[in-house]
């Protein structure tokens, strides 16, 4: 295997490894000091394959937003290692991270955050206009017709069903072509229909973009949409699932609680 080649601005990659987007080796994070010291994640491992759908899972003070936020540069780590393909996060500059964040990360979050005076199309850009990269056309409409959003593009997010705003939003994740995509409860403020259409859509970005999507979610009924879930309690990995269902993933959970795991 070849050595891969720096990116400008960035430091140089390490051996690549070409079916992971993303890794933490031993990543811990700890908040506060003596009496008040908690450790949010303790020594967690775990790689994110490209082109796949992994879902977190774990009970409120596990450790599964914590992570989300830690391999996605949005929280320092406090030791161990955090990796977008072969960039080690802990290494750059915020400057540097700024840009990885820009250029290699897509963001999906329970609020849609979308710009109220800017159309959905004028949205869906917006990252990559303040980069000011032009946007790939035939990329963006692929994405559209993939989200479903061709009739309502000229739509400010008032004039948006719930639903609408957050397939803009996953639109928006997907137009710049990031090496993997973060969701945050991603369909927290849908109701069930809404959720279940973003949840297809994020599927389907997996299936026919080879996108890959790394989603928090507490809904036995998301994680069912994922190729392999992750199971957090106290802060580390305490199981994992492939191919789950709904039901397998909610069966799985209730081990947890009748063994004391979660609450």
């Amino acid at each position: 295997m070849s050595h891969a080649t720096a990116r400008p601005g960035f430091p140089a990659p390490a051996r690549a490894t070409a079916s992971v987007a993303a890794r933490a080796t031993d990543l811990s994070k700890v908040y506060g000091q003596g009496e008040t010291r908690v450790v949010a994640l303790d020594s967690v491992s775990v790689e994110f394959g490209k082109a796949r759908f992994t879902a977190i899972m774990g009970p409120s003070g596990s450790g599964k937003s914590t992570l989300m936020h830690c391999m996605a540069g949005l929280d320092g780590i406090s030791s161990g290692s955090a990796r977008i393909g072969e960039v080690e996060l802990a290494s750059l500059s915020e400057k540097q991270l700024t840009r990885l964040r820009r250029d290699k990360i897509g963001f999906i979050f329970q609020a849609f955050n979308l710009l109220p005076t800017l159309t959905a199309l004028e949205n869906i850009t917006l990252p990559m206009d303040i980069a000011g990269r032009r946007p790939d056309r035939e990329w963006v409409d692929t994405v559209i017709e993939t989200v479903g959003l061709s009739g309502r593009l000229s739509h400010r997010p008032a004039q948006l069903s719930g639903g609408q705003q957050q397939r803009v939003a996953v639109a928006r994740a997907l137009a710049a072509r990031p090496e993997i995509i973060f969701a945050d409860e991603p369909t927290g403020n849908l109701d069930s229909r809404s959720g279940a259409e973003v949840l297809g859509f994020l599927r389907e970005s997996v299936r026919a973009m080879d996108q890959t999507v790394v989603m928090v979610t507490h809904d036995p009924v998301a994680a069912g949409y994922a190729d392999r879930v992750v199971f957090l309690a106290d802060g580390r990995i305490v199981e994992e699932l492939h191919e789950p269902t709904a039901d397998t993933v909610l069966d799985r959970m209730r081990m947890f609680d009748s063994k004391g795991r979660t609450s």
